[in-house]
């Protein structure tokens, strides 16, 4: 194994290994059965089906996005590195790393959040209870609250340096941005909203809709953030940064 010097290095890379390789074959399945096994009645939801298929839900995608980090993350422990801040990251920790905090912790957070939120408003809105019949409760807790979990383990697990906030927020609002434009496309073609809670607000209220929810997602960035320094702060190599040691040259 990779990084694997000490016994408490070796325990510790132990505790990753089962944690990706729980975290990969459970966001695995989970998007083969729905993509296989959950099939709604365009009767009893007509957004369900049609255009954008099952890649019309954030959920899905970001469903598809734990699989493959998850993945990435196990390929990592085994030809990667696991070091807390290696002077050399080899590819596979930099995509590891780049990939979690623009796009895999936020974005996980903020599924889990808004679905419960607006689920705990009136569920109507944004999961409809004559879905139950076709979607199983286990799948809707892997997909909306699990993520949550493993997203915040995985910050506590691995250690990594956040990038700086341009480059960061750059990645994540950009793939925002994508999405809700892939949200009007689908909207067009089918003149269904993905989310019904679109349906119930005027285009006023939309914009400051989605306004919110661009803020959201990056405060859940700056949490990751801030959590990362938290918990590895101490750990990093923060005095080795260019600015201080510049700094020290001029003394």
């Amino acid at each position: 194994m990779v990084g694997c010097s000490l016994k408490g290095d070796c325990t510790m890379q132990v505790v990753r290994i089962f944690v990706h390789l729980l975290a990969a074959s459970m966001f695995s399945y989970s998007v083969f059965y729905d993509w296989y096994f959950v099939v709604v009645p365009r009767e009893v939801s007509p957004v369900s089906g049609g255009y954008g298929g099952k890649f019309k839900y954030l959920t899905f995608w970001d469903a598809v996005i734990q699989s493959l980090f998850f993945i990435l993350c196990l390929f990592n422990d085994f030809f990667g590195s696991n070091e807390n801040d290696p002077k050399t990251k080899p590819l596979l920790r930099r995509i590891k790393d780049y990939v979690q905090v623009t796009i895999e912790f936020p974005v996980a957070m903020f599924v889990g959040i808004t679905f419960w939120a607006l689920y705990a408003v009136d569920r109507e809105l944004v999961f409809p209870k004559v879905i139950d019949q076709f979607f199983p409760s286990w799948l809707n807790h892997v997909m909306h609250t699990h993520i949550m979990g493993f997203a915040a383990l995985e910050m506590v697990i691995a250690c990594r340096r956040y990038p700086s906030r341009s480059k960061g927020l750059t990645g994540l609002l950009g793939f925002m941005l994508i999405y809700l434009t892939w949200v009007f496309v689908i909207f067009n073609k089918s003149g269904q909203w993905v989310y019904p809670v679109l349906a119930v607000l005027n285009w006023g209220q939309k914009g400051l809709f989605f306004a919110v929810l661009l803020l959201l997602v990056t405060g859940l960035y700056l949490l990751g953030e801030k959590l990362n320094n938290y918990v590895w702060g101490k750990h990093l190599k923060l005095d080795q940064s260019p600015r201080k040691s510049s700094i020290k040259k001029v003394k």
